[in-house]
């Protein structure tokens, strides 16, 4: 062999050399970009892509007015129970012309403690009162509005409201924008595409509690078509919360794996 030619192949073997070690990169990183979410956690879509998706937590439009800890995309993530009742829920609101909504799912626990944080600040701003009107945000968790260990971060429990089909997009949320608190009219209130059940999403107040006077008959109407559909399906409403349900006998332990793309 020629040393000319043995350059040349010595030169195509490190080339190899390298081709493979950053392939192994690369396939490394690809690994680690596609982790499994943990057994029993599905992606909401993969079983229900009708249900329509609003995941506030990973947005400003929310009672602390930005991204939470833990959240880095809007993905309904839920167990595979919750999500097979999800599915039926959806099934039997589809002669009523009527679609879910999803507001939250799993919770990581991080972001829990960022609640918590928030909370305890000693901050009040005019956009974090649209949401609690009457009260002081640092006496949310003692009245029980939020709580420090979720249902949420189990995967067992849901934030959702109703919404009329075809549904029409709502106008983009303004943070900058003076909106009504959350007991306000609704084409007053930060936008929303949902069924007017009196109160905003996550509504700190006394007309949000499910059973509210408060609330008109249409109103009371639509928060009873809610619990009923998805009572039907084993869920538990939270009284203090018109938008909160539970699954009983899921989920367990809190988790704290960040919610991600697929």
């Amino acid at each position: 062999m020629k040393s000319g030619q043995g350059k040349w192949m010595g030169m195509r073997s490190g080339t190899f050399r390298i081709f493979v070690v950053l392939a192994g990169v690369g396939a490394s990183s690809g690994a680690l970009a596609a982790q499994p979410l943990p057994a029993d956690f599905i992606y909401l879509r993969d079983v229900a892509p009708s249900i329509i998706q609003d995941m506030r937590y990973a947005t400003a439009n929310n009672f602390v007015g930005r991204v939470l800890n833990g959240y880095e995309a809007g993905e309904c993530i839920v167990t595979r129970t919750v999500g097979a009742a999800l599915k039926r829920v959806q099934r039997d609101l589809a002669p009523r012309g009527l679609s879910l909504k999803m507001y939250d799912c799993y919770r990581p626990q991080r972001a829990v403690d960022d609640m918590y944080a928030w909370a305890q600040d000693g901050r009040e701003t005019p956009a974090q009162r649209r949401y609690n009107p009457k009260i002081s945000k640092a006496d949310l968790f003692r009245l029980g509005y939020i709580a420090r260990h979720s249902g949420h971060s189990t995967g067992k429990a849901v934030d959702l409201t109703l919404v009329q089909l075809p549904a029409m997009a709502p106008p983009p949320f303004d943070p900058r924008a003076d909106y009504a608190d959350c007991t306000g009219l609704q084409n007053l209130r930060a936008p929303d595409n949902s069924v007017d059940m009196g109160t905003g999403y996550d509504c700190s107040d006394e007309k949000a509690h499910s059973g509210s006077k408060a609330a008109t008959a249409e109103q009371r109407k639509s928060r009873n078509i809610l619990i009923s559909v998805m009572a039907k399906q084993g869920f538990v409403n939270y009284r203090l919360e018109w938008w909160h349900f539970s699954l009983p006998g899921t989920g367990g332990a809190a988790f704290n794996f960040p919610v991600k793309n697929r």
